[in-house]
């Protein structure tokens, strides 16, 4: 079987603009959701103003031709996958071994919506030629593919708020498959539009608690009222352990195994018994030919809604056990946000850098854990996890009942 490693890690999130200040704010226990700095709340009559915003906005980083052609969904990617790549030391590699796997959950939705305003407002002859291919929702996969010259395939699975973990897990196949020897893999998302604040809250789905946003997102907590929308991109740079080690390249973990399940229950609720995530979990872990004993971390997918996380919890604890009494488990999105499809890819960046450097994020905001939760959740401060090998899990879940989990190992 072929061994798949990550070499290459970018990210631009609302706790920074890259991978060192991303890692560095989520191991201090910062919150990156912040007041909208906007008007949309007075002028739309909005019920939620607070998000994780991109802590670097694009337009300081891309030049103008960038930002004019492509979606701010693009505009992330590109931003994570220059960083992810420089970091894997440039590798040289046949384009037609190169492969691209980016994806993103809505899409771009501000060109959308920004070409409908001119329509109806100015007319048809203005609205931008570049407008369909910038809001496809395979737009930012296509804009890596032509950043890189990959030829192996450029693949933008949507699944959901499951998105970025399925990118990876694509990679992961096409690598095993022999298909490509490197794979720039990942997801992004640039959604704080209106449309979708107002849509999320009027599902009751997002948090109402503007009046102190840095405590909003709280997963696990008694007193949670829903999650709250981020930005942001994470990419990562995959590939066969035999192309990394024979050009040298660092290696920051291995890519074991990946699971996907669909719950078959309903287009947004999670299926009551998570009896599909926990499978996830334990295919993931089979492919990885690994048990629950090998388990030492987990970055759950934990959005701090009522329902949703305790039906994680109970599937973590159906996998694990007794044994999840001894697995720490950090929720990073208490502190970004959940970033929709680009959440499963940030969250597979914590995985590794947590295996890399052997300290698990902390979970902020639980001043009251639910009285079942029964895990080990790191809380408020980073924990060190155990030296030796050992299998860190991360778990996405998308509307439509999309379930993935990956399983990375150190390297």
């Amino acid at each position: 079987m072929t061994t798949v490693v990550v070499t290459g890690l970018g990210a631009t999130t609302p706790l920074g603009g890259d991978v060192a200040s991303t890692w560095e704010a989520a191991l201090a226990g910062r919150s990156g959701v912040r007041t909208l700095d906007n008007d949309w709340g007075e002028k739309y009559g909005l019920g939620v103003t607070i998000a994780g915003q991109i802590a670097v906005k694009p337009e300081e980083i891309l030049t103008r031709p960038e930002i004019k052609r492509m979606d701010p969904s693009a505009q992330l990617a590109i931003v994570a996958t220059r960083e992810a790549w420089a970091d894997a030391g440039s590798p040289e590699i046949d384009p037609e071994r190169l492969g691209v796997a980016v994806s993103s959950g809505i899409g771009g939705v501000w060109t959308l919506l920004t070409a409908w305003d001119t329509t109806r407002e100015k007319g048809a002859s203005l609205v931008l030629p570049m407008s369909v291919p910038m809001l496809m929702p395979n737009s930012p996969a296509a804009y890596v593919e032509l950043e890189m010259g990959a030829r192996a395939g450029a693949h933008a699975p949507v699944s959901a708020c499951a998105s970025g973990a399925e990118a990876i897990a694509t990679a992961f196949a096409m690598l095993q498959s022999g298909r490509a020897d490197v794979v720039v893999a990942g997801g992004t998302e640039a959604a704080i539009h209106p449309v979708c604040l107002a849509s999320f809250d009027a599902m009751r789905a997002l948090s109402r608690r503007n009046d102190d946003p840095a405590t909003a997102s709280r997963p696990y907590d008694v007193t949670r009222d829903g999650f709250v929308m981020g930005e942001g991109s994470g990419i990562m740079v995959l590939e066969t352990e035999e192309n990394a080690k024979a050009r040298g390249a660092k290696i920051y973990a291995r890519l074991l195994g990946a699971g996907m399940t669909s719950d078959a229950h309903h287009i947004a609720a999670p299926q009551p018994d998570g009896v599909e995530q926990a499978r996830a979990m334990r295919l993931a872990l089979e492919a990885a030919g690994a048990t629950v004993k090998d388990v030492i971390h987990i970055n759950p997918h934990a959005t701090s809604t009522v329902v949703g996380d305790m039906i994680e919890a109970r599937a973590v604890r159906d996998l694990l056990g007794s044994h999840a009494d001894n697995v720490p488990v950090s929720a990073t999105k208490s502190m970004t946000g959940h970033l929709l499809g680009g959440a499963g890819a940030v969250e597979s960046f914590f995985t590794v850098k947590a295996l890399h450097h052997r300290k698990a994020p902390p979970t902020i905001n639980v001043s009251q854990p639910e009285p079942e939760l029964e895990m080990d959740l790191v809380r408020d401060e980073a924990r060190a996890l155990p030296p030796g090998d050992g299998i860190a899990i991360n778990n996405s879940f998308g509307f439509g009942g999309h379930n993935v989990a990956l399983a990375f190992a150190n390297a």
